[in-house]
């Protein structure tokens, strides 16, 4: 004997809630869609969501981005998430967006600083903005042409050839942080200091250079040492550097904290000490700045806040207002690897 078939249970539907409800579909998609306040009663509210739970009722997000006209998603571009700035970076995008109904597309560039693979075929479809970090531009090149708004992390404000028309700018104040370890080591009597410079060609730390040398007066010595962002390059560049005839600097002022714990190491293998012989600064203050021992003096970088301000600046431009242009302030944290000059 043939069974007979049982009837295909549909997914419940917006005319099944507001029937459940005693609503309208109208009502239903304004409480769902959390644009009721002043429109529909707290209690009618809340007899939308109840019938929506005990139905099983899942918005059609595909259906609700297509009247919208946009998926509520942004892509954060980053150089890697090997860095603790960046992951800090995306946990304050993320949290903003969460607020705001948005998910955020993480694409870290897989060769750290340089050019990426393309993110998304059809980028135009898939997003509705994109945050990126200035060291990260070259990732980008595969969006250039779709009209997507972009939002730039920690880039020069007054670039005007900006080949990817950037809509706003999120910025630190970076040479402020600058000026902080400058001032912090002339206190203490340093007269004499080598620069250890990341090598990554950005604004960011074009900026670190420009500022050090700006802020340091006459009767003072800076010598620049490039290196890769990594502490092995680091270690090895300042190894190099003081052992081929440069004078002893009473001071190394690193670009990031990565770099400070390179300087750190190099220093130890050459038998001096940090900081009785030399001091070392970092910038970002990162896990890594009190992992080492003596624990960096640094500049603090509010990693998340700068997540946080760049998904804030991508909705402003979406809903046609004037993102905030301020710069975010920055901190020097003093601790033990400064001290007074030998």
């Amino acid at each position: 004997m043939t069974t007979p078939a049982q009837p295909t249970r549909t997914a419940p539907t917006s005319r099944d809630v507001a029937r459940a409800a005693g609503v309208s579909q109208a009502t239903v998609s304004l409480v769902l869609g959390d644009k009721w306040h002043g429109r529909v009663s707290p209690r009618t509210a809340a007899l939308v969501r109840d019938a929506a739970v005990d139905l099983g009722y899942r918005p059609n997000q595909a259906a609700r981005s297509l009247r919208l006209g946009n998926t509520r998603t942004a892509l954060l571009v980053v150089p890697a998430l090997t860095n603790e700035f960046f992951a800090r970076v995306y946990t304050g995008a993320a949290a903003t967006a969460a607020e705001h109904g948005f998910g955020v597309v993480l694409y870290p560039s897989p060769d750290g600083t340089g050019p990426a693979r393309d993110p998304f075929a059809s980028a135009r479809t898939a997003l509705d903005g994109v945050i990126a970090s200035s060291m990260a531009t070259h990732a980008l090149g595969a969006l250039r042409g779709t009209g997507l708004p972009l939002v730039m992390l920690d880039s020069d404000p007054t670039d005007t050839h900006d080949p990817q028309g950037a809509a706003a700018h999120v910025n630190l104040a970076i040479a402020d942080g600058m000026h902080q370890v400058a001032r912090h080591l002339l206190d203490l009597g340093h007269r004499h200091f080598l620069h250890l410079a990341s090598a990554v060609d950005t604004w960011t730390f074009h900026v670190r250079a420009r500022t050090l040398a700006e802020a340091l007066p006459p009767g003072t010595t800076l010598h620049p040492v490039p290196s890769a962002l990594d502490v092995h390059s680091a270690r090895a560049a300042l190894e190099n550097t003081l052992t081929t005839g440069t004078d002893r600097p009473t001071a190394v002022i690193c670009d990031d904290d990565i770099l400070a714990a390179g300087a750190c190491k190099a220093l130890r293998r050459l038998g001096l000490r940090v900081p009785d012989d030399v001091s070392v600064t970092g910038f970002d203050d990162i896990a890594l700045a009190t992992a080492v021992e003596p624990e960096l003096t640094t500049v603090r970088l509010p990693a998340e806040q700068v997540g946080r301000r760049g998904m804030a600046a991508l909705l402003a431009v979406l809903e046609g207002r004037t993102p905030d242009s301020t710069d975010l302030p920055v901190e020097l944290v003093r601790r033990g690897s400064t001290a007074p000059a030998p």
